[in-house]
């Protein structure tokens, strides 16, 4: 068994290059990385070096690690989605170790072994094949990788949180970033305090990727779209499955099996569904209440990943398919909020101008309410927060490899995609009549920025409450199905 055992391993690499290469067709191509790459090298500045690392793995517990998801600033640039790697992109060209290149990259090499547990390793002649980075070595070569440094004006790259473990494998990511840290005269918490010294820049590097990944391509615009429609039909598919005694863990679940139907690979962010006064629990990630009552409004922030590209869709619905007189009146508030923003956005519009349309509809209308005094500050303002009392975040922001992805937050720009989120949340013991309390609403819908407007992308799942309660009358693919009950443990 041995033996046999021993030629299987030795195998596998060669087992490995006859499969027929599987996977989605809409991946983006390595043109598009390259293509990200040399406009990062057009924003550099002259005599400089960009360095970018991969994500590290992070553990769950004991002998178990969290599902890896790569650095995005990393994917952007490569499409490269394993770990322990290190890229870096040259402004003019080099000649380094007798290769002439403006950029390079160090990946994993193959272990048969490993590879039996977790899967094919691109390795040096799949990151030649796949990547198109002029050369590429396996990471163990970066320790003798002659580069020096110091001849550079600006070493660009992101400051180290110093939260990676030290693995047993060579070469990994805790090994790159040591020996970068001895090549380029790294001194921990130097750059701390002065984020520009000698040569090195922790600074410069973020904001050339915002500026980079704020404004979209067709192509990611494309996957950027099926994030959405995934998440809007997951909305949907809720709205009509939705009823009293129903646990917001189930809820998740039907959004997020909808999400894995349609082969988005995570979620964007954790899922967000809170029932009742959960709701008004801005990130209320637990989503563990074992039934919900009817009469209680439900929030649902989830939105699906899909090839590397999110979205982010909120929204709230009556649990009985009927709203209140009190929840009516506060959903259709911020859904006026929400839709004047949207009348207003276009590209040359400041970010701000949408909180502030937002704002002043939501503050008028809750004094017209009653649940202000009047539009005073010292009547809005919660004097524990610091914030407006029931509307106590932004509106907007930008959507794309991350959730709250990288951009400028100026002026809006053609081809930039962005949430309109406002929301309204009384939670049980505010100054407000208690009619109002337990009452948390959020709309948040995703936008692409046009030069003439926007164009609203999340229109799948119904907004307005007469839409909603109509769909919530219609028959789920969900409502019949049981699963048998567990033993009893009396």
């Amino acid at each position: 068994m041995k033996k046999t055992f021993g030629v299987l391993l030795l195998a596998i690499p060669l087992l490995i290059q006859a499969q027929p290469e599987a996977g989605p067709k809409d991946l983006l191509k390595s043109d598009f990385h390259k293509e990200k790459r040399a406009e990062l090298r057009a924003k550099m500045p002259d005599n400089s070096v960009a360095v970018f690392f991969s994500n590290a793995i992070r553990n769950r517990a004991n002998d178990v690690d969290f599902l890896y998801h790569q650095d995005p600033n990393f994917f952007y640039l490569t499409g490269h989605k394993e770990p322990h790697s290190v890229l870096m992109v040259f402004k003019e060209t080099q000649n380094i170790n007798d290769n002439t290149l403006n950029e390079i990259i160090f990946v994993r090499g193959h272990d048969v072994l490993r590879e039996l547990y977790d899967g094919p390793r691109l390795g040096k002649d799949g990151a030649d094949d796949k990547l198109a980075i002029q050369v590429a070595f396996e990471n163990p070569s970066f320790k003798d990788f002659n580069i020096d440094f110091s001849k550079f004006d600006k070493v660009l790259f992101y400051d180290f949180k110093n939260d990676v473990r030290n693995t047993e494998e060579e070469g990994d990511l805790f090994d790159l970033i040591e020996q970068f840290k001895q090549k380029s005269g790294y001194k921990q918490g130097e750059l701390a305090i002065e984020p520009q010294k000698n040569n090195l820049d922790v600074v410069s590097l973020d904001r050339i990727m915002r500026q980079l990944r704020g404004v979209k391509t067709k192509e990611e615009l494309d996957l950027i779209r099926k994030a959405v429609d995934i998440s809007t039909i997951g909305q949907r598919e809720v709205m009509k499955a939705m009823k009293p005694g129903m646990s917001e863990a189930e809820i998740q679940g039907i959004h997020e099996f909808v999400f894995k139907k349609y082969g988005a690979e995570y979620e964007g962010y954790p899922s967000i569904v809170g029932a009742g006064n959960h709701g008004c629990i801005l990130h209320y990630i637990d989503n563990y209440k074992p039934a919900i009552e009817d009469g209680e409004l439900i929030l649902m922030d989830l939105g699906a990943e899909y090839h590397g590209y999110t979205a982010d869709v909120t929204r709230t619905i009556p649990v009985n398919g009927t709203f209140t007189k009190e929840q009516k009146l506060i959903y259709d508030l911020v859904y006026e909020a929400q839709q004047a923003a949207a009348d207003s956005c276009k590209a040359g519009l400041p970010f701000t101008a949408l909180y502030e349309t937002t704002a002043k509809i939501v503050n008028e209308g809750l004094v017209e309410l009653g649940l202000y005094k009047s539009l005073k500050d010292e009547d809005i303002i919660n004097p524990e927060t610091g914030r407006n009392r029931y509307y106590p975040h932004g509106c907007c922001h930008h959507i794309g490899l991350d959730v709250h992805d990288k951009g400028l937050y100026g002026t809006l720009e053609e081809n930039m995609t962005i949430t309109i989120e406002p929301g309204i949340y009384i939670p049980k013991d505010s100054p407000a009549d208690k009619k109002w309390w337990d009452i948390p609403v959020r709309i948040e819908d995703d936008y692409l920025i046009t030069k003439d407007g926007c164009e609203l992308l999340s229109d799948k799942a119904p907004r307005r409450s007469d839409e909603i309660e109509k769909l919530m009358k219609e028959t789920s693919i969900f409502t019949d199905y049981e699963l048998p009950p567990l033993k009893s443990e009396d």
